[in-house]
């Protein structure tokens, strides 16, 4: 019997690497680039109604996943944007679950996966064009009143990718 915490964390929960350097950086860009296609590529041997499915009790379905990820990675490109723009900025903080529960996310999965492969193509350019300096910049979030940095952000969204493609992953293994 699978563990909740493994149900909950695939990958385990985030840890910022204590290694750092451009390889690294570059990797978790490369992950975050990725990301449309691998869920397209699991998507394919889903029927419509199996994106009900959840990957664990109580947990979200495939559908609620993707188009949490729209929302979420929506949420850290324009993050990503504010920090470049301004001087350590508090940004908005949004309750995921609480989005999780509006009518858009019992839609069909196909716009947020389009909004996804766009998302992600334009994001992973712009990370890939800026310079060292700028992965210092930094936001505070206002929940946790902590102030992160891009390079920190750039290691979460990899590891958000993981995560939820790894809930994904969960829901496709109970189909064979």
């Amino acid at each position: 019997m699978i563990d909740i915490e493994e149900l909950k964390y695939p990958i385990g929960q985030f840890a910022m690497p204590i290694e750092w350097n451009l390889r690294k950086r570059n990797e978790c860009i490369k992950t975050i680039a990725q990301l449309p296609e691998q869920i397209k590529n699991i998507l394919k041997s889903f029927n419509k109604d199996q994106l009900d499915l959840t990957y664990r009790e109580g947990g979200w379905s495939v559908r609620q996943v993707i188009h949490h990820l729209a929302d979420s990675h929506m949420n850290s490109y324009i993050r990503f944007k504010w920090s470049l723009t301004e001087d350590n900025p508090l940004i908005k903080a949004y309750n995921e679950n609480d989005w999780s529960t509006l009518s858009d996310y019992s839609f069909d999965v196909e716009s947020s996966l389009i909004l996804l492969e766009g998302l992600h193509a334009r994001w992973t350019q712009f990370l890939r064009s800026l310079k060292d300096d700028d992965f210092k910049r930094t936001f505070v979030h206002p929940e946790s009143n902590k102030t992160i940095n891009l390079n920190e952000m750039v290691a979460l969204y990899a590891w958000h990718s993981r995560h939820h493609l790894g809930h994904i992953q969960i829901v496709e293994k109970q189909l064979t």
